[in-house]
C-alpha cells in the first residue's frame, strides 16, 4: 500500500481549485484538498472517518431513492454527493499516511479485473447468470482466505442496516446448504416466531429478542421471494408517509389535526387514500 508521503506529485489540474463545474476528477480532489487545508473550511476540517461515515452511508441512500423515484434528473447530483464522500475518506487517509484516491481506485479496479476473469482474462465465460454467480462467489471466497477470513460470514459488514445484512447472512449460509427448501417453511417459521413474541409476556428483554427473531426470518422470506427487503421496506414507508399526510391534509382543511380525530374516523380517511390508490 503506497503512503500519502509516496504519492506522485499532483497534476496542474489539480493544483489550482476550479471557479466553476468541471468534468475532471482531479478538479474534485483539488477541491477536497482546499476544503481540508490550513484555510479551508472549519467544518470540513474537523471530520474524523467515524464523524463523516453516517453521511456518507445517508448518501447511498439517497441515490437509492432517486432509482426508487425514477428521479433520473436528480441523480447525478445524487450521485455526485456519494463521490465526494468517497474523496473525502481517501483525503483524510492520505493526511493519515494510510492511503491516497489512486490506491481507492487501484483496489476496485483490480478487484472488478480478478472477478470477471470470463471478461478481462482467459476464462471462457459462463453460460448463465447463474453459473457467474456461482463463480463470483468461488472468487470471493478465495480472496477471504487469502485475507485470513476462514468463515463464510466473516466480510458481512457489521456496519450495514441490521434488515440488509440479515439478508446478506442468510444468503451466505444458503449458499452452503444452511437453509430452508422452500418460502412456505419459512411462512410457517414467521407464525412460529410471532407466537413467540406473544409468549414473551412483558419481559422486555425477551420481547426485543423474539422481535428481532421475527425480523430475520421475515428478511428470509424475502429473500426466499427474490424480494430485495430494505427496498421492501422502504416502498413501506413511502406509502405509509403518503397515505398519512393524505389524512393529515384532509383534516387540516376541516381546521382540525389528527390528535384532534379519533382512531376510526383517521381508518377511514386511510382507506379513502388507499382506495385512491388503487
Amino acid at each position: 500500500m503506497r503512503l500519502a508521503a509516496q504519492a506522485p506529485a499532483p497534476s496542474n489540474s489539480a493544483m489550482t481549485n476550479p471557479t466553476g463545474p468541471s468534468r475532471d476528477i482531479a478538479d474534485l480532489l483539488a477541491i477536497m484538498r482546499t476544503l481540508r487545508g490550513q484555510d479551508g473550511c472549519p467544518w470540513d476540517r474537523a471530520q474524523s472517518f467515524e464523524t463523516v461515515a453516517p453521511y456518507t452511508v445517508e448518501e447511498a441512500y439517497e441515490v437509492a431513492a432517486s432509482i426508487e423515484d425514477r428521479d433520473y434528473k436528480a441523480l447525478p447530483d445524487e450521485l455526485g454527493d456519494l463521490l465526494f464522500q468517497v474523496v473525502f475518506h481517501a483525503r483524510m487517509a492520505e493526511e493519515a499516511g494510510l492511503f491516497d484516491f489512486g490506491d481507492v481506485v487501484a483496489a476496485v479496479t483490480g478487484k472488478m479485473i480478478r472477478r470477471h476473469p470470463h471478461v478481462f482474462g482467459n476464462a471462457e465465460a459462463e453460460a448463465d447468470p447463474h453459473s457467474q454467480k456461482l463463480a463470483w462467489e468461488d472468487i470471493k471466497a478465495k480472496e477471504r482466505q487469502a485475507k485470513a477470513q476462514t468463515g463464510i460470514l466473516d466480510d458481512v459488514p457489521i456496519a450495514l442496516p441490521a434488515l440488509l445484512r440479515a439478508e446478506k447472512l442468510q444468503r451466505r449460509a444458503a449458499s452452503v446448504g444452511f437453509d430452508w427448501d422452500n418460502a412456505a417453511k419459512v411462512v410457517e417459521k414467521i407464525a412460529e416466531e410471532a407466537q413467540e413474541v406473544v409468549d414473551a409476556g412483558s419481559d422486555p428483554a425477551k420481547r426485543q429478542e423474539e422481535i428481532g427473531d421475527l425480523l430475520f426470518v421475515v428478511a428470509n422470506l424475502a429473500r426466499h421471494l427474490k424480494v430485495d427487503p430494505e427496498a421492501a421496506l422502504r416502498a413501506a414507508n413511502a406509502k405509509f408517509t403518503r397515505r398519512f399526510r393524505y389524512i393529515e391534509a384532509t383534516l387540516a382543511s376541516q381546521g382540525r389535526k389528527p390528535a384532534e380525530a379519533g382512531l376510526a374516523e383517521m381508518e377511514a380517511l386511510w382507506q379513502q387514500a388507499k382506495k385512491a390508490e388503487s
